[in-house]
């Protein structure tokens, strides 16, 4: 009866909902010889607020190209095209949950865009996922580098091109928008932009990997990345996992010895990428050649462009401001060139910017940033009749005060052609830090030393230390980590200010300029400009005593005077050392003290430096790795000192 019933009711509600339902044909096999799976499944999406189309877009050269494009349903006027080309999968952007909603499906930093009026489109790049024809990594532009006549470039020419003249709802205007390899190809649009290209924002962008993004910083090997290698390049569809037998990633790259022996290990000479790093590490025309900055400091600056760039960005630190800084000579009437500084992590500006780790701010700086900046500068420039965005030069948050400030240029302090010069503070005797040169100490001692084993690196973090990719990972924080955990080892030292009593403001990048010896014939400096918290932290209790670290990097020695010509260091013999640390926005306030922490191993975030020369550190045998005594000089003409972009007022 109660089935009766049950069915009875199904019945009316199919009936009621307008829902035909249709029996089997009489004749249906009851096993279909080709199983339970149709030849094609279409999805039942009348109920969707978008239409999913996929096409394969050809290129100039045959190649075609998988591209998702979606639809909002209910346009009541043409719309503008948002791009995104990507190496990391165009069905995985476009699918983030299984809804019927667009602003559910597309990533989290489209919440804003999802909901005005945007046609969103993500394509797999050439030799990626669906797309056909060969991959490469950070393809470089046509010419000594790729002797093809296709490179990013093209490609999306030719896509846009396509696509403002087969998508009926197209208005006519596209912008493209991507972070981190995404941002690198968006930079590459503006190589040879198509005439519908009417606005860019690369987010985090790959612009010089060797210099200070991906792969290496000032020459030193970024070696927890050859998980992204193997992962990225093994396979078409990046379905293979970087296996491990180590729960810490410090153990397993220490007991691989080199780079070189942990890649043979995992197979990965078998890829051509990570030969073609090995065979150049240092600065050559392969990396000189590749720079987006050089490159597009020679381009006409021909699309409005919203640069993104995040002070902890774990990743590509080094490219936002340098693309933006090189194109800002092209912007002559300062309204075209834009630079967005956010305290965000990698990819932070697309998701919670309410904090980063224990560090917290003035509100969730990611959707504040969406929703006041984002949009309006895209509405401005691909919606017909849309207000003005009233986009700033320069949008910088001020850590430590925790607010916007909307600025008309950058850096605010430098060390020429700024109105604000730059200040010294230098490393004073007992491990302390002023701006006044310093003497001798009492015993006459002019430079302070420590032993550096590479046996026994220094770990960039506390460990156990995660693969970057791993569930509990919290690669994602790492460089706001409470740098106490490393600041009693006796192969790290520190030195401290006062306690200051009014506040100090830098706005722009610190420069170290370490006068060092050593008694081996290489080695790496690692420099951190650290804050440091007062004991105590009412609002805050775990922030007592916090040292967060505002700009830190690191520069491998043989590459001291020349980054394509790397040099034996001469032992113990005083050289000069400068190294330009990431940009900074920040208020050291009353009651904290600035401290600076310099040492030679930085583990595994970066290869370790055998400290003594070889031809090639990724190759480097295990004899080569031997402990070096190190020396910072810090009196009268060696007075090692960091050059700090100081500002007065507010």
């Amino acid at each position: 009866m109660r089935i009766a019933a049950l069915r009875r009711g199904v019945a009316t509600f199919i009936l009621a909902a307008g829902i035909t339902a249709h029996a089997p044909a009489a004749d249906e096999p009851l096993f279909p010889p080709a199983g339970d799976i149709p030849e094609r499944f279409e999805i039942a999406d009348e109920g969707f607020d978008f239409e999913r189309r996929e096409a394969m877009i050809p290129m100039r050269d045959g190649v075609k190209l998988h591209t998702v494009i979606l639809v909002p349903r209910g346009l009541r006027s043409k719309a503008p095209i948002l791009l995104t080309r990507t190496p990391y999968g165009a069905d995985r952007a476009s699918s983030r949950n299984a809804s019927s909603r667009l602003e559910a499906v597309v990533p989290t930093g489209d919440d804003i865009v999802a909901l005005s009026g945007y046609i969103r489109v993500f394509q797999d790049i050439r030799g990626k996922h669906g797309s056909e024809g060969d991959y490469v990594v950070n393809r470089p532009l046509r010419g000594p580098l790729n002797p093809t006549k296709v490179d990013h470039a093209t490609d999306t020419w030719d896509t846009i091109d396509w696509l403002v003249k087969q998508v009926p709802e197209s208005n006519g205007r596209v912008g493209i928008l991507g972070t981190s390899y995404p941002g690198f190809l968006t930079l590459m649009a503006l190589v040879d932009p198509h005439p519908a290209l009417k606005a860019a924002v690369p987010i985090n962008p790959m612009v010089d990997c060797w210099i200070g993004d991906d792969w290496f910083h000032n020459g030193a090997f970024r070696q927890v990345m050859q998980l992204f290698i193997y992962v990225q390049t093994s396979t078409r569809r990046s379905e293979l996992p970087f296996w491990s037998d180590h729960h810490d990633d410090y153990e397993r790259f220490l007991a691989a010895g080199s780079a070189g022996e942990l890649a043979r290990r995992t197979g990965m000479e078998q890829l051509p990428f990570w030969r073609r790093l090995v065979a150049h590490p240092a600065y050559d025309a392969f990396w000189s050649g590749q720079a987006l900055d050089r490159i597009l400091a020679a381009r006409p600056l021909a699309v409005p462009t919203l640069h993104v760039h995040g002070y902890w960005d774990q990743e590509d630190i080094y490219g936002a401001p340098a693309v933006w800084a090189a194109m800002e000579a092209e912007d002559r009437d300062n309204d075209r060139n834009h630079l967005v500084l956010g305290p965000w992590r990698h990819g932070g500006s697309n998701g919670d910017g309410g904090a980063l780790g224990p560090i917290h701010f003035a509100g969730d700086t990611g959707l504040w940033f969406r929703r006041e900046i984002l949009q309006p500068f895209l509405d401005q420039h691909l919606k017909e009749g849309a207000p003005g965005a009233d986009t700033p030069p320069v949008l910088a948050y001020q850590t430590g005060s925790d607010r916007w400030q909307r600025l008309d240029r950058w850096p605010l302090a430098c060390d020429g052609g700024c109105p604000q010069p730059s200040r010294r503070l230098y490393l004073q005797p007992g491990f302390g830090l002023g701006w006044m040169p310093p003497a001798a100490d009492a015993a006459g001692a002019t430079a302070d030393s420590w032993v550096s084993d590479p046996a026994k690196p220094v770990p960039y973090r506390r460990r156990p230390i995660r693969p970057l990719w791993a569930a509990d990972s919290t690669w994602r924080e790492w460089l706001v980590d409470d740098q106490r955990f490393v600041a009693d080892r006796p192969d790290v030292l520190t030195w401290v200010s006062e306690v200051l009593r009014e506040p100090v403001t830098i706005s722009g990048q610190p420069v170290a300029h370490l006068f060092a010896e050593t008694t081996g014939s290489d080695a790496d400096w690692v420099v951190k400009l650290i804050d440091l918290y007062p004991p105590e932290v009412p609002a805050q209790p775990e922030l007592g005593g916090y040292q967060l670290a505002v700009s830190m990097d690191i520069l491998r020695g043989r590459y001291r005077d020349d980054p394509a010509a790397p040099a034996p260091i001469p032992p113990d013999t005083v050289q000069r050392y400068r190294l330009e640390l990431p940009m900074a926005n920040h208020v050291f306030r009353p009651g904290h003290r600035i401290a600076v922490q310099v040492q030679s191993t930085w583990f595994p975030l970066y290869d370790r430096n055998p400290q003594t020369f070889v031809e090639n550190i990724f190759l480097a045998p295990p004899e080569a790795y031997r402990p070096a005594t190190h020396r910072i000089h810090r009196a009268g003409d060696a007075a090692t000192y960091l050059e700090m972009p100081v500002v007065s007022g507010d």
